[in-house]
């Protein structure tokens, strides 16, 4: 059962801050069964305890033999010198999840002791909203229970797609660097608002308003998104002007190179890794 698991973060980043605040905000663990460590940097932890009421230690004090769930939350290129670190501490029961991008499941495993479960997961920050879309792809090791327990972790900061690894980099191009973009846009909506007198704090309000708004119509509803934006788009009509400047300055184009950008550098970050691996 869920609620009997501890967990344990590896990493105290923002990603790692995403994901206590939405699991501590469902109450899907008791506080005192989350952990979350890091090297050396206190300062860091212990403002992280005090915020969220969880369990804070260096990374030298954690209790390997006790954690059910170990996710991984450092940066990528810290990677080998974690798995090294920990090779000879975590237990075989334990399932380690890494939300690192481009890092594989083969990867992992390779430096764990073999036969450790491992879950390849790539949720984004709006874990904190309890709004993240978050996919998950299985290790060799890893059975239909671990995997029904780590979905049943991650449903309580969003919703869950399970997919087969190699769909991972383009999903990281989607919805792992997703919420960027979107804030991207909002940047240049209060922008654009101000230049004609609007205040930026209104300005943002109704762009985020309008951007959560359209979302729920693509969630809720059967037209696809090119039918949604052709029945508010009439012939000479506002919104066809705002169309054709996007399309002037190559607003969609540049949108699809965005995610195409992200699942690049996700494909070199994986790349890289593995000829490590080849070498070795």
């Amino acid at each position: 059962m869920l609620n009997k698991q501890k967990v344990a973060f590896l990493g105290a980043g923002n990603m790692a801050e995403a994901m206590i605040s939405g699991m501590v905000e469902s109450k899907a663990l008791p506080t005192e069964q989350i952990i979350v460590s890091n090297r050396s940097n206190q300062g860091r932890l212990q403002e992280l305890k005090a915020k969220y009421d969880i369990t804070a230690m260096t990374k030298d004090k954690l209790k390997f033999e006790e954690i059910d769930m170990l996710i991984l939350a450092m940066k990528p290129k810290d990677i080998d010198a974690v798995l090294e670190s920990i090779r000879n501490l975590v237990s075989p029961h334990t399932v380690v999840l890494s939300v690192l991008a481009g890092i594989t499941t083969e990867h992992m495993e390779e430096g764990l002791p073999q036969g450790q479960k491992v879950i390849r997961v790539m949720p984004n920050t709006s874990s904190m909203m309890r709004e993240s879309a978050t996919a998950i792809a299985a290790g060799e090791y890893t059975d239909d229970e671990d995997m029904k327990l780590a979905e049943e972790l991650l449903n309580s900061i969003g919703e869950v797609y399970t997919i087969q690894e190699e769909k991972m980099d383009i999903f990281t191009g989607i919805a792992g660097s997703g919420p960027a973009y979107f804030y991207y846009l909002m940047e240049h909506i209060e922008k654009a608002g101000k230049d004609s007198g609007l205040e930026p704090e209104v300005t943002r309000q109704i762009g985020a308003q309008t951007i959560l708004g359209a979302a729920k119509m693509i969630m809720e509803r059967e037209e696809t998104p090119a039918q949604l934006r052709q029945n508010v788009t009439s012939p000479n009509g506002t919104t066809a002007a705002g169309l054709d400047a996007l399309e002037k300055f190559g607003g969609g184009e540049a949108i699809a190179q965005a995610v195409k950008g992200a699942e690049k550098r996700s494909k070199e970050i994986s790349s890289q890794f593995k000829k490590v691996l080849v070498a070795n």
